[in-house]
């Protein structure tokens, strides 16, 4: 069962813990978990020894996905993700982007889906500087929030 790191100073607590051990990052809005999102995860679990999913919060989901989103609050989406045998930690972000929580925690790997390339990953400038790994998992056709929602409204 996974942890909710809720404060910048518990995730300097966790770099401690966790010295000497791969730690994986990856991030998202993860609105209505689907089984792409959880091939995802599992999948970024497996690079390493612990999986980070930093979970965007409310107001930067309205900001990236319009004011009709999240349909779950931030709590319950970092929540569920706890219960996921794959997720170690999650934390909630305000940003936009994960720029600010690469930066704090440091990752080994950085881990996006297959729908991001280099040139449109807005955290690319901070992940060079700090020389992290960077991986495109697959992505998983068919499966998305809003392909769901738009299912539910017909």
């Amino acid at each position: 069962m996974g942890y909710l790191i809720k404060s910048e100073s518990e995730i300097a607590e966790l770099k401690t813990k966790i010295l000497g051990k791969k730690l994986i990052l990856t991030n998202g809005c993860f609105d209505i978990l689907h089984i792409g999102h959880l091939r995802y995860l599992q999948a970024a679990k497996s690079l390493g020894d612990y999986l980070l999913t930093g979970v965007n919060s409310d107001s930067s989901v309205k900001a990236l996905k319009g004011e009709a989103r999240p349909l779950n609050n931030q709590f319950d989406r970092a929540e569920i993700l706890n219960g996921l045998n794959c997720v170690d930690f999650t934390y909630i972000f305000p940003e936009n982007t994960a720029e600010k929580l690469i930066d704090l925690i440091r990752p080994d790997i950085y881990v996006k889906g297959g729908d991001y390339k280099f040139e449109n990953l807005p955290e690319y400038k901070i992940l060079n500087e700090l020389k992290i790994e960077v991986i495109f998992l697959s992505f998983i056709n068919g499966y998305s929030t809003t392909s769901l929602i738009q299912k539910i409204q017909l």
